[in-house]
């Protein structure tokens, strides 16, 4: 007997908990089958981009910790690379390692938040997200020792940082990545191997490889397809190339890949730190900051730098009209971009799959509507 059924739309969000913000999505489902799934955005549009055109390059430093501010100070290092190669500025060579520490550190703080999450999705509530919310509080910690702030730091400068480590810093944060060790060992041992996380990931929400290409994704989600790519090494900028460490990539491009590739990458980023510390304390004392006029004036032109953020590659366009503020400024933000294959990733899957998915791409929605 043929059962005759209607489909059903049905909008989940854009204040819906399993939405990771001001996020809506319009799904057509045929009983719990998504067959067709419309994302939704502008929510929470702020208008950054066309407000930094008011501003100075300086005063625009602040702007770029509230994109993504799960990771804020990527997008300070990411904007002030974009202003260095628009106004030919050399950063000096003690800053250089700075800003690696400090952004390997901010690696660590975002793939904790997005497994916590993305393992919160999946039903696991409170245990596994507290643990890793717990280790990011010692490195927010380390963050207030640096910049006076917690969430928002506002601490990379046009070439260089605002100013050098603290004293204590550097103790603190060996400490730290001794003791990680072992609670990322307590992480592995509390995850990895359970059966209801293995059996809701594993198949679920793919993308393929060429898919991935040609919707530009990068970062965890286009590596979990396995597409070897990093611009950390195959478009080096900074000090990257002094440092040996692993592109960790998966197999199939689902859920369980990208969970993957995030925690592999956590433990990359803590190699990558070891080195820059020992490197950093054979370097001589000096300077934090190239020597700058107080309103810098790029000269008339134009420029794109992207650096390999947590979520992807976070970049910057640059139009210079040759005045103390920008003519045009645009971020290219990697989970919009990766948002925007949502679709592919859910249609002729369950819809409990469609959450597990949609929080296994890490997004930021002030990043995405900015």
């Amino acid at each position: 007997m043929v059962m005759k059924t209607e489909l059903v739309t049905l909008n989940m969000g854009p204040h819906h908990p399993s939405t990771h913000g001001v996020f809506r999505m319009r799904v057509t489902l045929d009983g719990e089958v998504v067959v067709e799934m419309e994302p939704m955005f502008g929510y929470l549009h702020r208008g950054l981009e066309k407000l930094a055109e008011g501003r100075t390059y300086t005063q625009i430093i602040p702007f770029t910790d509230r994109l993504d501010y799960v990771s804020s100070m990527a997008g300070n290092l990411a904007y002030c690379v974009a202003v260095e190669k628009l106004a030919q500025v050399e950063v000096p060579e003690r800053a250089e390692y700075i800003r690696v520490i400090i952004c390997e550190l901010q690696r660590m703080v975002n793939h904790l938040i997005a497994v916590g999450f993305f393992i919160n999705d999946l039903g696991a509530l409170q245990t596994p997200l507290q643990y890793m919310w717990r280790e990011r509080e010692k490195v927010v910690d380390l963050f207030e020792m640096q910049s006076g702030q917690r969430f928002l730091y506002n601490y990379m400068r046009i070439g260089g940082v605002s100013h050098d480590l603290a004293p204590e810093f550097i103790p603190a944060l060996k400490k730290f990545l001794d003791d990680f060790i072992g609670y990322y060992e307590e992480f592995e041992d509390l995850l990895k191997g359970n059966e209801i996380i293995q059996s809701r990931t594993i198949g679920t929400g793919v993308i393929s490889a060429e898919q991935a290409i040609d919707y530009a994704m990068s970062g965890p989600c286009l590596r979990a397809t396995g597409v070897n790519w990093d611009l950390r090494r195959d478009d080096s900028y900074s000090i990257y190339d002094r440092f040996d460490f692993d592109v960790i990539v998966g197999e199939n491009g689902d859920n369980w890949d990208r969970y993957r590739v995030r925690m592999g990458e956590i433990m990359q980023s803590h190699r990558i730190i070891r080195q820059a510390l020992e490197q950093l304390e054979e370097l001589s004392p000096g300077s934090v900051n190239a020597e700058l006029p107080q309103l810098l004036r790029p000269p008339v032109g134009e420029a794109y730098a992207a650096i390999e953020a947590p979520k992807g590659e976070m970049g910057f366009y640059l139009v210079s009209d040759g005045s103390i503020a920008p003519y045009r400024w645009h971020c290219r933000a990697p989970d919009f971009v990766n948002l925007c294959a949502l679709r592919d990733m859910v249609v002729g899957g369950k819809i409990a799959d469609l959450i597990v998915t949609f929080g296994s791409i890490d997004i930021c929605l002030a990043s995405v509507d900015r």
